[in-house]
């Protein structure tokens, strides 16, 4: 499996990437895990605009789904057009929020480039990978996901605070790209984001190979967040996420 970092920005672009995006890799197929603010033009450093085969959404934040509009355009008036449609899996409201996003009527929406599937806490298969989904703790229906490929596992927090879930989803995976929102401080709002501490905290109890530290607020000095992120409990490989970085997971 291999997984490339599209994008890391959170909340919104920053200047050195735009928001979450992650696009998976193997025996020819390419599934994407989130396609926020941004992610559609840097997706194209890495594949053809019509090579994706999957989608999958944590949940409908701007900064994590927004550009699956601009790829709704791109897919239903091509210059091949129609394409094939792509499988996205989503909350079950996404239809009608993407819709509303774009400025077009629920009917007929975005079926002409989706097929749109309801996302619930399980595991299921989407090419050669198997995925799980779990729900954590954020304002929004949100989801964690687990996605395994032959011997290989990666994880994948979303946006989410402190989650038992989130451990249980990256128990002994090979990578975890975790969300460090928050850089430690007084009166942080419960059940939102994690420190890069608390996400240690989290890679820890999971017993993960080597953590990636995403969803890098712009405005944060992330130097902090990475001191926090090793002082955190975890004794395997931290870093943080790149936009253009690539990991083979072997």
């Amino acid at each position: 499996m291999k997984v490339t970092i599209v994008g890391c920005s959170g909340s919104y672009p920053g200047p050195d990437s735009p928001a979450s995006c992650y696009l998976l890799e193997s025996d020819g197929f390419r599934m994407l895990l989130d396609l926020g603010s941004g992610s559609l033009g840097a997706l194209q450093r890495h594949i053809g605009l019509y090579d994706v085969d999957a989608i999958c959404l944590t949940h409908l934040h701007a900064d994590h789904c927004l550009d699956l509009c601009g790829y709704h355009v791109a897919r239903t008036y091509g210059p091949e057009a129609p394409y094939p449609v792509v499988p996205v899996y989503a909350p079950a409201d996404a239809p009608r929020r993407l819709a509303a996003a774009y400025g077009m009527p629920e009917e007929p929406g975005m079926e002409t480039a989706f097929d749109f599937v309801p996302l619930a806490p399980g595991s299921f298969e989407i090419g050669p990978f198997t995925l799980t989904a779990g729900l954590v703790n954020h304002p929004v229906e949100a989801y964690g996901f687990r996605v395994s490929n032959g011997d290989t596992c990666m994880a994948y927090s979303g946006d989410t605070g402190e989650s038992h879930e989130l451990v249980r989803l990256a128990s002994g995976v090979d990578l975890m790209l975790c969300e460090a929102s928050f850089v430690d401080g007084p009166d942080l709002p419960a059940d939102l984001h994690l420190t890069g501490g608390q996400a240690a905290e989290h890679a820890a109890k999971a017993g993960v190979g080597r953590l990636v530290l995403t969803h890098l607020v712009p405005w944060n000095d992330q130097a902090v967040v990475l001191d926090e992120a090793t002082r955190g409990g975890f004794d395997g490989p931290i870093e943080l996420a790149r936009s253009g970085a690539v990991y083979d997971l072997a």
